[in-house]
């Protein structure tokens, strides 16, 4: 079995993918982490992160599916990853609740945080992600809509 987890950041996702990977007993694959870890080595090598390779998209691919199948939380999962994956979710909330959660979570974490910033990096980043050439951020065919602004964690999780 594949599940496919897309939304924009901060919208819950992580959080969702992990739950579903205990519950179902899947490994889960936090691929934005994957993209992070591998864009600070390059540049950390002196070379370009924003360089593309083909190499990711397939390690992502291998990943899904491996026997006994996984679950991906993502921006591209469903559209470009696994788009014959079993289950597409799209995971979302309002920009101001990602901000509120980031906030929260910066707070908890010694942080300082303006919530003015938070809102236009989070809408900077949504109007990025949807807008760039290779693998745009989109609900995918076939996926399931998670609105979890006005829900708790485990509401959210019992959704999904």
């Amino acid at each position: 079995m594949i599940i496919a987890v897309d939304g924009p950041a901060a919208s819950g996702k992580g959080t969702i993918a992990k739950a579903l990977g205990r519950h179902y007993r899947l490994p889960v694959l936090d691929t934005g982490l994957l993209y992070r870890a591998v864009g600070l080595s390059v540049l950390k090598a002196g070379g370009d992160p924003d360089r593309e390779e083909d190499a990711l998209v397939q390690r992502q691919r291998d990943f899904a599916t491996q026997p006994g199948g996984a679950i991906l939380d993502g921006r591209d999962i469903g559209t470009v990853i696994a788009p014959d994956a079993d289950a597409k979710i799209f995971v979302t909330a309002s920009v101001h609740v990602r901000a509120e959660r980031r906030y929260k979570d910066a707070l908890a974490h010694g942080g300082h945080p303006d919530m003015d910033s938070l809102v236009a990096d989070i809408q900077a980043r949504d109007t990025r992600d949807m807008s760039r050439d290779h693998a745009p951020l989109r609900v995918a065919d076939g996926a399931d809509l998670l609105d979890t602004s006005d829900l708790t964690i485990e509401s959210a999780v019992q959704r999904a």
